[in-house]
This record gives C-alpha cells, structure tokens and sequence, in this order.
C-alpha cells in the first residue's frame, strides 16, 4: 500500500476483506439500499457495498486519497463520493434517502457522528460502524458501570442493539494499538424535543462525580431541588432520563 494513514485524521485503513460479510450480515444488506459511509478510506468496503446495494454516498476528509478512490470505484455508478468533513457537511442533504449508515469510522470522529446522526439523520432506520471496541460498548452500557454515560443514553433511548463482533487488529494497516469492534443497531424511535433531552443528558453527566442537582447548577441548568433524584447520573436509566428531562422542561 503506497498511501500513508495520517494519526491525526484517526485513519485507520481497512484493508482485509474476510471482515466484509461480517460487517454485510450485520448490516442487513438489501438490493434497494441506500447506505451512507462516512470515511471510505481506501474503498475496500465501500465497493463491497456497491457490488450489494441500490446507492453509496460517501464522504472522506482525505482529499490525497482521491486517486486510489478514484480508481477502485471507476466502475461503480452507484458511488456519490464527495469529499468533506462529515462533522461539517449536511449529511442529509448530501445522502437524503440513505436509511442505513454503514462505516469504519474514523476513530477520532466515531462518537460525535453516530450521536449527531441520531436526531440530525432521522431516515436512518439502522447503524453498523466499526469503532474502538470500548467504543462499542459505551454505546449500549448498563447504568451503574464505568462505560455508561450520556453517548450510553442518547443511542439507548433510540436504538436497540442487534449485533457486536470483535474484530482482530490485523484487519487494518497500520495496525491499531487498541481492539475495535462491529456494532449494528437499529432505530426504535425518537423521542419528541429530543434537542432538550440531549441538554439535560449531557448537563447530569458532566461532572459525574457530583449528585444531579450539583451537577445541573454547574452546567447553568436551573432545577428545583424537589424535582431532581438525589443520585448520580450514572444511576439513572435512559428511560428515567426522559421523565427527568419533562420535568425540566
């Protein structure tokens, strides 16, 4: 491989391609898909992804590796490739009737795509990204554990889980220095104002160490003390987040 992957872009290229039916099955690929991929890479799955469904839009940040895309899609019409940044680009203009999202993600982008593509991608009925394997498993974390947080939350009260697969090292050039994971999961549904849920999520986690009440005064989120559990963050359910979030409504 002549193309160097660049640390600070979290490039991490996919470049085995027993990995791909995994990442298919997962995905639950059917002819008449539209999939969105964020961070192509050097194209391995996003032609696996062609050669299998309707239309490919995909959105890379690495002009440079416009000539090996380039050349490996020439024959794939199905392929929308534009290069961007996905945290800056209107991914629902430029992929507006994708209904799955299917990527390895680029490990420094994984978390803020997959929560922003929650409320800002609404036609996105199912995930299947690979990320860093203790990515993975903050997604869907029990309350209660070191791994749960306001990422756990936010997925939780829209998504089910429907498949984790580990993935070795030695998929990827250069290899990474930590495990990475497939996680597939799909769309139950969205719940209303969820812009003001996200606020109070992000608010009672972010001094998870202190009780709600404290950590909502710090975040400049005013409560009555009588609405507010006298627990920590990590405490509550997802669920329990949504009534928390109406009384502070």
């Amino acid at each position: 491989m002549n193309v160097r992957a660049k640390k600070q872009l979290g490039q991490h290229f996919l470049v085995d391609e027993n990995i791909l039916g995994v990442i298919g099955r997962l995905a639950e690929l059917e002819e008449e898909d539209a999939v969105l991929e964020v961070g192509p890479g050097l194209g391995v799955l996003t032609t696996y992804l062609a050669d299998r469904v309707r239309k490919i839009s995909a959105v890379e940040l690495d002009e440079t590796l416009a000539p090996q895309l380039g050349d490996r899609l020439a024959d794939r019409s199905n392929v929308e490739l534009t290069f961007g940044d996905a945290l800056r680009v209107d991914l629902r203009a430029l992929a507006p009737d994708a209904t799955k999202l299917v990527a390895n993600l680029p490990y420094n982008i994984a978390t803020p795509i997959v929560v922003e593509s929650l409320d800002g991608l609404p036609e996105i009925e199912l995930w299947c990204v690979m990320v860093q394997r203790e990515v993975a498993e903050r997604f869907f974390a029990a309350p209660s554990t070191k791994a749960y947080g306001a990422v756990s939350v936010l997925i939780q009260l829209v998504a089910k889980r429907t498949g984790l697969h580990v993935v070795s090292r030695n998929v990827f050039r250069p290899r990474p220095n930590v495990e990475s994971a497939i996680v597939a999961f799909r769309r139950t549904g969205l719940p209303d104002d969820f812009s003001h849920v996200k606020r109070v999520v992000t608010a009672a986690f972010a001094h998870r160490r202190k009780k709600l009440v404290n950590s909502f005064e710090l975040s400049g989120i005013s409560s009555f003390a009588g609405e507010i559990p006298d627990v920590r963050a990590e405490e509550l359910a997802p669920e329990e987040f949504l009534q928390l979030a109406e009384r502070l409504r």
